[in-house]
């Protein structure tokens, strides 16, 4: 009995074996033939997809690459041949024809191509099933119209079926955003689980300028379906709307709407004002997060909205912002709800106000208080900050050390890493700034990652070769300063590299990079004092030392913006916004420039 039991598993097991070893063969010989077929070798790819087709007649992917390379190689009677003897063993195949009409279109049979593909149309009102590889079929072959009315025509015939999504699709292929848009929004009409799908392919055609030809349509053919046919969801997608065009007002109405009709979640409002925070929308950012405050019953909710006005506050540098803090204090408390509002109230005091041992005192207390490690690590980089404000940069590094080992991973701890980084950098330890930095360039944030990158780049670029200064010592003592909240001495230092004996006849500091980093750091702290005609001149001085570098289109944006809101002078203004928009079409900066533009010149609408 033992033995026959033995027989059976050795039996299985050389069955399976064999299973394998065939699976395998086929798909080497798949992946084989794939790559003859995209280096063009279609004779070689021919002689393996008929092998890998006649094994297994019902893989439809053999199919199409065998007829796809018959036909590259003008063996038409072949794929003509391989159709019909398909067809006649099952008519009920109808997506056939579609191939067949290709076959004869190559041939520039054009009437006996287009009998099939009205034929593979006419035979879906008995097999609907083949709607989609029909209408596949025929987007492949480049044939949109016909895609198209086998999409639609399959949907007429079965309820159940929703190609709008290949409809919009085809159609932004064919540059008829108008009807592209209809199709994406039918396709939420009839499943509302499509609005990320249609908020993402939508995204690929709308732009921050509500100008533009396709951001009109599109809120034209939403508002058209949302007067005639009334839900919800349309609000949500006007919000998502307004919010891709960087009018937050207009989307807080409809989160308001939507509030109205029952939702209870506050997260968009929060999630709308934090958007308006980030990209200067004051206005619009108090109007959500007040809205929060008289809203909500969780006293969490009511402290984050209110540690979001006293940014704002911050931002706005308004007068009243020791006061609110106080204020925000007595109603809530000092203790591990605030721990956010306490962090900020000390940055506050520290960089606003100049009162850092003020500051200290207020997170030594919280740090004693905090329970959470993440609340702690925030202290601690604050903390941190307020010692390299003061100048005590091994105390600091200390707090940063603790967080990236009590952290590993995390976000905190990447921040801390770059803390590091830049505390080495103002001391001038350049060797132990770009090891973190290099760290930090693949693994971080994004933001994090780009600010690692930056600085990397600046000190690789600049630092001393073989003894000989570069004057990244002083760029960096000057960057320390202005940390300090001491631009005067920082602007003094700065000035200080342009008279340095070591200067080229040409008057630039040895280093072109160096030379950018140093005039573009000038001229912001320049801006920060209200010396905007200096501010100016060095800007331009970047432009004169080379006018296709990688911050020209930053330069003419800040020039263009200091004339325009800062000296009131329209016509250089417009000067600089026009540069942007017909020098660098592709830049950040061209969709504001161009809204500026239009400011300027008065445009109406």
């Amino acid at each position: 009995m033992m033995k026959i039991v033995l027989l059976v598993l050795l039996s299985l097991s050389s069955l399976t074996i064999a299973q394998n070893t065939s699976a395998q063969r086929i798909q080497n010989d798949y992946l084989l033939a794939e790559n003859y077929y995209r280096e063009g070798a279609y004779e070689k790819a021919s002689q393996l997809f008929k092998k890998l087709y006649e094994s297994s007649t019902f893989n439809t992917q053999y199919l199409g690459r065998l007829i796809s390379c018959y036909q590259e190689t003008s063996k038409f009677l072949m794929v003509e041949k391989i159709l019909l003897n398909r067809l006649e063993k099952n008519k009920s195949q109808i997506y056939l024809y579609v191939y067949l009409g290709y076959n004869y279109e190559r041939q520039l049979q054009l009437k006996k191509a287009n009998e099939n593909y009205i034929l593979a149309l006419s035979s879906l009102e008995k097999k609907t099933v083949y709607g989609g590889v029909i209408g596949q079929l025929f987007r492949e072959y480049n044939l949109l119209d016909r895609a198209i009315l086998a999409y639609e025509k399959t949907m007429s015939l079965n309820e159940n079926r929703n190609y709008n999504l290949q409809i919009a699709q085809i159609y932004g292929e064919k540059g008829n955003f108008k009807k592209m848009f209809e199709a994406y929004i039918n396709l939420i009409d009839k499943n509302e689980k499509y609005l990320s799908t249609v908020q993402r392919y939508s995204s690929q055609y709308i732009t921050e300028d509500p100008e533009n030809e396709t951001n009109i349509l599109f809120k034209k053919t939403l508002l058209r379906k949302s007067t005639s046919q009334p839900k919800a969801v349309w609000n949500l997608l006007l919000s998502w709307f307004f919010t891709q065009q960087k009018e937050y007002a207009k989307a807080l109405i409809q989160e308001k709407a939507l509030f109205s009709r029952g939702a209870n979640d506050l997260a968009a409002f929060l999630r709308l004002g934090k958007i308006a925070f980030e990209n200067g929308s004051f206005k619009a950012s108090v109007q959500c997060f007040n809205f929060i405050i008289t809203t909500t019953l969780v006293e969490n909710e009511r402290i984050l909205a209110n540690f979001y006005l006293m940014k704002i506050a911050i931002a706005t540098k308004n007068p009243e912002t020791a006061a609110l803090f106080q204020n925000l204090f007595k109603v809530f408390g000092k203790n591990t709800a605030t721990i956010q509002l306490q962090v900020l109230y000390a940055d506050y005091l520290t960089f606003q106000e100049n009162k850092p041992t003020f500051a200290y005192a207020i997170l030594k207390e919280a740090l004693s208080s905090a329970n959470s490690k993440f609340d702690k690590a925030r202290i601690k980089l604050k903390l941190g900050d307020i010692l390299v404000f003061t100048g005590k940069f091994n105390k600091a590094l200390l707090y940063f050390s603790q967080i990236q080992t009590q952290l590993k991973g995390h976000e905190l701890a990447q921040e801390a890493r770059f803390k590091v980084a830049q505390t080495s950098y103002f001391k001038g330890d350049f060797d132990w700034a770009k090891a973190q930095l290099k760290v930090l360039k693949g693994s971080a944030t994004q933001l994090i990652a780009n600010d690692a990158v930056a600085l990397y780049l600046k000190i690789s670029d600049n630092e001393p070769v073989d003894s000989i200064p570069s004057g990244l010592k002083q760029l960096a003592h000057a960057e320390l300063l202005a940390f300090q909240n001491k631009n005067e001495a920082a602007l003094t230092a700065l000035n200080s590299l342009f008279l340095k004996k070591d200067i080229l006849p040409n008057g630039l500091i040895p280093g072109e990079v160096l030379y950018d980093d140093v005039l573009f750091f000038q001229a912001k702290l320049l801006l920060e004092e209200g010396k905007y005609e200096k501010a100016i001149a060095s800007l331009l001085k970047i432009i004169a030392a080379d006018n296709q570098g990688f911050l020209t289109d930053t330069v003419y944006f800040m020039i263009a913006e200091t004339y325009y809101t800062e000296l009131k002078d329209t016509a250089k203004a417009q000067e600089y916004y026009q540069k942007i928009i017909f020098e660098y079409p592709g830049s950040i900066y061209v969709v504001d420039a161009r809204k500026k533009y239009r400011a300027v010149r008065g445009d109406k609408g």
